[in-house]
């Protein structure tokens, strides 16, 4: 059986409605990808489309090999339909971006050059943004100033697809509602680079744009679920532990008051019947609140555990090359000639006292830099 080539790129393109501009976002794309002279495939995700979308694509993909398309059977959303493209990418650097050729081909050079120094997710900047000022420039001003703050990732414009990453990076991310704007913050958990380059946003040309004002309480309600799941998601009850904490200490108060304006006091400071009520109420939400948060911790460990999800990510190793033949020959030379010289001071021991020295460690680890450790075969370390 002949080994399929490996593909070096791949283009996740959502398609919905975009028969105007799918075939030219076509042509430009391969252009674009050829001149690269690497190995490519296009993966166009047709959501859903209801009007020549999807015979567009259909010839597209009988005319070129390098054209793959993903049918899915209803109207399902940019998210599902980013993570269906991402699901069936086989390229090692992803790159996506929408079908209305609001995003120029001719500037996907630029995000791999940016992977190229080191970084994990090379993200779009629309600077000097084509739309609507009130529905559309405002609202993604805002959302992503507020973004950008409660996720600790100062990117200028997390809203855009226009973006590139790195196979080992999004493929085991969770993308559920509307979290493809949020893919950024979710990698940064992880421990991934992130950088932003400028893109240039040219106005839509043909078909009209799915999306309007509606959608900012959507990302607003994502937003405060992506990030409870950032900081909380393996550890929840110290969300809840401290407004359970909180609601019960202000009960105990409460309480201790009444009963000290009742027992002590022999004077009335407060209704009595306000403060009961207040105690009681007070009690009972802290009570509930812990226990949302003993349920949400089982949630938690029954979700990571029963599916085998590690709580960290780490990066492949890298196979030995010749540094680590070498490094391996040294250490096996500073092996014996240790081994050597502990014979020798048995054979012949010294009638001076051995000066004491602080011992120090020959490997020293830190779990702070899990990416500094390297595995070194065993078999490179055996005596020839």
């Amino acid at each position: 059986m002949r080994e399929l080539p490996k593909i070096k790129f791949s283009i996740v393109v959502p398609i919905f409605n975009e028969e105007g501009s799918a075939k030219r976002l076509y042509i430009r794309l391969t252009q674009v990808m050829r001149a690269l002279g690497e190995p490519y495939e296009i993966v166009f995700v047709d959501d859903g489309s209801t009007d020549r979308s999807p015979a567009i694509l259909r010839n597209l993909h009988e005319a070129d090999s390098c054209v793959r398309i993903v049918t899915l059977l209803r109207n399902f959303g940019q998210t599902p339909a980013l993570k269906a493209g991402f699901d069936a990418a086989r390229g090692e650097v992803i790159i996506s971006m929408d079908g209305d050729l609001q995003h120029d081909p001719a500037e996907i050079p630029s995000f791999i050059q940016k992977l190229d120094e080191g970084f994990d997710i090379v993200s779009g900047w629309r600077y000097e943004r084509k739309d609507t000022w009130l529905t559309r420039r405002l609202p993604s001003r805002i959302a992503n100033w507020t973004m950008a703050k409660l996720s600790g990732v100062p990117l200028h414009d997390f809203g855009t697809t226009f973006k590139a990453y790195r196979r080992e990076i999004i493929q085991d991310l969770p993308l559920y509602g509307e979290l493809h704007r949020f893919i950024p913050a979710l990698a940064a958990s992880s421990g991934a680079r992130i950088t932003e380059i400028p893109i240039t946003n040219p106005p839509r040309q043909r078909g009209k744009s799915n999306y309007g004002l509606s959608r900012v309480f959507r990302v607003f309600l994502d937003l405060l679920s992506t990030k409870f799941w950032l900081d909380y998601s393996t550890k929840p009850m110290h969300f809840f532990g401290f407004f359970g904490l909180a609601v019960t200490g202000a009960g105990i108060f409460t309480g201790s008051l009444l009963l000290f304006q009742k027992v002590i006091a022999h004077a009335e400071f407060t209704s009595n019947l306000t403060l009961t009520i207040a105690t009681i109420t007070l009690l009972l939400a802290g009570a509930q609140i812990l226990c949302v948060g003993f349920a949400s911790e089982i949630l938690s460990r029954t979700y990571y555990e029963s599916q085998k999800k590690r709580i960290y990510v780490s990066r492949a190793t890298r196979d030995s090359d010749d540094e680590d033949l070498e490094l391996g020959r040294e250490v096996e030379d500073a092996i014996y000639a240790d081994n050597g010289n502990h014979f020798e001071n048995h054979l012949n021991p010294s009638p001076l006292p051995a000066q004491t020295r602080p011992e120090r460690p020959t490997l020293m680890v830190s779990a702070h830099q899990p990416r500094l450790v390297r595995r070194i075969a065993g078999n490179s370390l055996a005596r020839r």
